[in-house]
C-alpha cells in the first residue's frame, strides 16, 4: 500500500464532497473544485472521513493511488483555507501594478508586460515590489506564480528579477578584471 495513499482525509465542517461518475465535486467557504478521478482508485466517502483504495495492484493503480489522495486532500484545503505563494520583485525600476485583473509588470523591458489574471486567481500588490498569487486551487496559483516569475526569472550576478519569496538565488562573482 502506498503510506500516502492510506491515510483518510478528514472533512472539515461545511465542505461538501459529491462523488459521482468519477467526477469528485468540492464545495466549501471559500469556492468550488472539481476533478475527474482516474481509474484503478476507488473512493470510500463517510460522514466526516474520505478514504482512497486501489483497485488492483498494477502499476497504474499503484501510481495513481497516492496522487488521487494527495489531489483531493489539497482540494478540501483549498475550499477551506485557500493557497497563497508570494513573490519578489528585485531591480531597480521593476515594479509591478494590478489594474482590475491584469497585472501590469515593468521589469527592464522596453515595452511593460499586461498578464490577464485567469479566473479563481486574486493577486494583492504590496509597494509594487511584493506579489501575492491566491487561489482554491493549489495547481493554478502554482501555475501563475511560475508563470509571472517566468517573465524575469532572477539572474544569478545582481539577483535582479522576479523570484519566490522564500528562495535564495546563488549569486556567482562577476568579472575580476586585469591585475
Amino acid at each position: 500500500m502506498s503510506r500516502i495513499g492510506k491515510l483518510p482525509i478528514e472533512i472539515p465542517k461545511g465542505v461538501k464532497i459529491s462523488y459521482t461518475d468519477s467526477n469528485l465535486q468540492v464545495v466549501g467557504p471559500k469556492g468550488t473544485l472539481s476533478r475527474t478521478i482516474m481509474s484503478g482508485v476507488t473512493i470510500e466517502m463517510t460522514e466526516n472521513h474520505i478514504s482512497v483504495s486501489r483497485d488492483d495492484d498494477g502499476i497504474k493503480s499503484r501510481s495513481a493511488h497516492g496522487l488521487t489522495r494527495t489531489l483531493i486532500n489539497n482540494m478540501v484545503t483549498g475550499v477551506t483555507k485557500g493557497f497563497e505563494t508570494a513573490l519578489e520583485i528585485n531591480g531597480v525600476g521593476y515594479r509591478a501594478e494590478l489594474k482590475g485583473d491584469v497585472l501590469n509588470l515593468s521589469l527592464g523591458y522596453s515595452h511593460p508586460i499586461n498578464f490577464s489574471l485567469p479566473k479563481g486567481i486574486n493577486v494583492e500588490v504590496d509597494k509594487m515590489t511584493k506579489i501575492l498569487v491566491k487561489g482554491v486551487d493549489k495547481e493554478l496559483v502554482g501555475q501563475t506564480a511560475a508563470k509571472i516569475r517566468d517573465f524575469r526569472g532572477p539572474e544569478p550576478y545582481k539577483g535582479k528579477g522576479v523570484k519566490y519569496a522564500d528562495e535564495t538565488i546563488l549569486r556567482k562573482a562577476g568579472k575580476t578584471g586585469k591585475k
